[in-house]
């Protein structure tokens, strides 16, 4: 924890501030990819203390989040058929599926444990060869080589009686379908540190180019987030349209190869539907016919029915930057942490999580 203190010093804070304000001239529309990064906004008060020039809207950088009715539908028919155990994160045993959630059927009596690890459950494979272990492999680019690692492993042991539900969605092609909206509003983004960590940023300067928009990658900090912000509106004041990376203490532009290597030998690129927000193409990771006997999907014939979402909840909206959480009818009503109506009020990366626990708190703040 070396930088805890350096990332959160109020004076300096105060200095980023002051110099976005002095330099802010137009109103522009910034949206942060990562949920991550929205709590870090919210939590710290760093919205409210921003010049009325500048909106954050926030991105659908929540892989729970983004994780489709129909995706959650097929982790429950596994989880309730009577020879499987079904590991997961723990965030997505609340998420509504079309009827039930995780955590009501575990509640019933099925086998579903939260775990940290996918190779905590090629270990549980290994220690329960009479049944059949899956693992609910969600996230962005983030996590997708440790569930790649987690096959490689299963493969190398021999162990036959584990696979994966891949629901990896990829940021890039989010970013696109985002800027391809008619009611697009993005100036620029701020994007997610960790999945840069892993994949670089080379995927994003044909991005920059094509759309004009400025992309900073940034941590999570308060002055990380202040200083990517500071770095999109000096670009957007002078008209240029750059990637840079805020984030240079962890990413690096090639990102990291053998963690890349890893999710090209596992996955195969596919189209994927995001929660709220429709199919994108090639916007998703799935298990590669080389390891297709740990593909869940595969070995256990799924063929679910596509679930219509909850027209209740306006995920959607919120996460093409349309629309605040605030701004939803059932917030802080009918859709609560304890019975959410969709999956933003769930997670841990959730906007909608985010404005309910932390709207109004400022641990951080500087006198402006």
């Amino acid at each position: 924890m070396k930088y805890l203190s350096e990332y959160r010093d109020a004076e300096q804070a105060r200095l980023y501030f002051n110099e976005i304000r002095r330099v802010t001239t137009k109103p522009w529309t910034l949206m942060e990819i990562c949920g991550g990064q929205t709590h870090s906004l919210v939590r710290n008060g760093i919205l409210d203390l921003l010049p009325k020039y500048i909106t954050m809207v926030h991105g659908p950088g929540c892989p729970v989040c983004v994780t489709s009715v129909s995706v959650i539908d097929e982790a429950i028919y596994l989880a309730q058929q009577d020879n499987v155990i079904l590991c997961s994160f723990g965030d997505m045993l609340r998420v509504p599926g079309s009827g039930k959630s995780l955590l009501e059927i575990k509640v019933k009596g099925a086998d579903v444990r939260i775990l940290y690890s996918p190779l905590e459950a090629v270990q549980i494979a290994r220690e329960n060869p009479g049944k059949e272990v899956v693992f609910f492999a969600v996230g962005f680019e983030t996590t997708a080589p440790a569930n790649a690692l987690s096959v490689i492993q299963a493969h190398k042991l021999g162990i036959n009686n584990y696979s994966i539900l891949a629901s990896h969605v990829t940021v890039p092609p989010a970013m696109e379908a985002l800027l391809s909206d008619k009611e697009n509003k993005i100036d620029a983004f701020l994007a997610a540190g960790h999945v840069c960590t892993i994949m670089g940023t080379e995927e994003y300067y044909p991005i920059a180019a094509k759309y004009k928009v400025p992309v900073v990658v940034t941590g999570f900090e308060p002055l990380d987030l202040l200083q990517g912000i500071l770095m999109t509106i000096l670009q957007l004041e002078k008209g240029e349209y750059k990637v840079e990376n805020q984030y240079a203490r962890s990413v690096l532009r090639e990102g990291n190869k053998p963690a890349k290597d890893s999710i090209q030998e596992v996955f195969t690129i596919t189209d994927r539907t995001w929660r709220g927000i429709g199919l994108i193409s090639s916007s998703g990771y799935e298990v590669n016919d080389n390891y297709k006997k740990y593909n869940a999907r595969v070995k256990f014939s799924l063929a679910m029915p596509f679930a219509e979402e909850n027209n209740d909840c306006i995920s959607g909206d919120i996460m093409k930057g349309l629309k605040k959480p605030l701004q939803c009818p059932n917030f802080g009503g009918r859709c609560k942490p304890e019975h959410p109506v969709g999956a933003p009020m769930v997670s841990s990366e959730g906007a909608c999580a985010a404005y309910y626990h932390y709207s109004g708190a400022v641990e951080l703040n500087p006198t402006i």
